[in-house]
Formats: C-alpha cells, structure tokens, sequence
C-alpha cells in the first residue's frame, strides 16, 4: 500500500499505518522504514515525528489507551455495572487489537511520555471507577482490589486472544466473562456510587 498520504495529517496518516501494520505482525515486529512505505512518505518521516519506533509505538498507545478510557467510561455511563466494564474492556482487546497488544507492552515504549501517562491514567481510573475500590492515588500502596479486578479481564482478554479457551467461550467471550466474574463475585456495588 504506498501513496496514501496526500498532503492530510503526515501525523495520523503514519500513526493509522503503524496500527494496520501491528495488526499484522505485532508491536515487536515493527520497522519505522515499513511504516513509511505503507503511508507512502520518505523512509524519514516516521524519525521526523515520533524520533524512534519507540516513540512511534509510543503514540500508537496513548491513542489506544485514550480508546480504551472511552469505552470503558461509555459501559459505565450506560450501566454502572462493574462487570459490564470489564465485558467492554474484553471487547476492546477483541476489537482493536493492534492498540492492545501495543497497550500493554512497556518495554517497547517510553514510559515517561507525558501523553502516554495523561491516557493510561485516564484507562485507569475508568476501570477503577465501576471495580468499587479506590481510583490509583486514593489508596497508597497495594490494592488487592483493583488488582484482582484488572487481573481477572486482562488475564481473561490474553487468553481469548492467544486462542487458550474452548469455542463455547470464543463464541460469546463477554457472557463467558461476566460468569466468571459472577462466580469469583466481582459482581459488587461500588463503594461510592456516582450520582
């Protein structure tokens, strides 16, 4: 796919490529030379904007995590239910999956990028928001939690999308969900309900 940049958003244009390109072949495997080709700009270009394939990813992620903060406060507002957000943070995986396999890989991003931390603090706090224990910050320390909480769907949306669960599970991976959570009961009221 070459000449797709059209004097638009050089920006955009090379973060879409990035996204179609880890949607191939992963995050890890990602060249900044490739990226260039499919957006159809100078081999340079990604340098220019993002420095490294670190940064690039790097931006890939903030955009994710801001998505992600997005549906997750969207499940809320809808239903207050908190294992309806974890069901919504299943189906971000599922459904953009290029954003979270890149999401969740800090070695391969600069992990003090200010637009990073906004977007993966903004994630955070809206799957703390229906887990009915502390947002980060309210609580020092070790939250067991929040920690079983993002533990349960992240673990579940890995195995999913690594193909480990039987097919009944793989047909409707968020009823699947939302039984297991029943089972562990995760199905609590928060502790502070928003009005």
């Amino acid at each position: 796919m070459t000449d797709r940049y059209h004097h638009g958003d050089l920006r955009r244009a090379l973060i879409d490529a990035a996204v179609e390109a880890v949607g191939e072949a992963g995050p890890s495997a990602l060249s900044l030379r490739a990226v260039a080709k499919r957006a159809g700009v100078s081999h340079a270009a990604p340098a220019h904007h993002f420095g490294d394939k670190a940064g690039l990813l790097t931006a890939v992620a903030a955009e994710g995590f801001d998505r992600f903060a997005d549906a997750l406060d969207l499940a809320w507002k809808d239903t207050g239910d908190f294992i309806d957000v974890g069901a919504a943070y299943v189906r971000f995986a599922i459904d953009h999956r290029p954003y979270f396999e890149t999401m969740f890989r800090p070695e391969l991003l600069h992990g003090d990028d200010p637009e990073l931390r906004r977007a993966s603090d903004r994630a955070a706090a809206a799957l703390h928001r229906g887990s009915g224990v502390p947002e980060p910050g309210e609580s020092p320390g070790f939250n067991a939690g929040a920690l079983a909480s993002w533990s349960l769907v992240h673990g579940f949306a890995e195995l999913l999308m690594a193909g480990n669960f039987p097919p009944a599970v793989r047909a409707d991976p968020e009823a699947a969900l939302r039984e297991v959570a029943r089972h562990l009961r995760f199905d609590r009221t928060p502790k502070h309900p928003e009005p």
